[in-house]
């Protein structure tokens, strides 16, 4: 015995209701499907650039670097030793480093598991 194409399709439909899959009105009338928009948001990676003896360093280059895309941002420290990123995607990994006169930091990373709005860290050349 074979079902017909209409009789397929409401049972079909009938699961998917009870399954909470397809949405009801409040006259129990199909809706359509809305679509929802994801807002990861974005993050802003910030700290302090320190030499050995835990002194601010000024004019120090700290890297941002994706490490999907290997696309880098770079900011040179402020007098205080101060570095800050905007806009910084929170779904995606970064490396984060600093640079100067041959000396480099330990190199962090800023993962899309940690859901911090504000990332703070400060980077310590060696």
């Amino acid at each position: 015995m074979k079902l017909s194409t209409t009789r397929l399709l409401a049972g079909a439909l009938f699961a998917a209701t009870a399954a909470g899959i397809v949405p009801l009105g409040p006259s129990g009338a199909l809706v359509a499907p809305t679509a929802q928009a994801q807002n990861f948001g974005e993050r802003t990676v910030s700290g302090t650039v320190l030499n050995a003896n835990a002194d601010p360093v000024s004019g120090a280059t700290v890297f941002l670097k994706n490490q999907k895309t290997k696309t880098i941002r770079s900011f040179s420290s402020l007098t205080n030793g101060h570095f800050h990123f905007a806009q910084v995607n929170m779904t995606e990994d970064f490396d984060l480093w600093a640079e100067k006169d041959g000396h480099k930091s330990a190199v962090k990373t800023v993962s899309s598991w940690d859901q911090r709005k504000d990332f703070i860290s400060d980077l310590k050349l060696k």
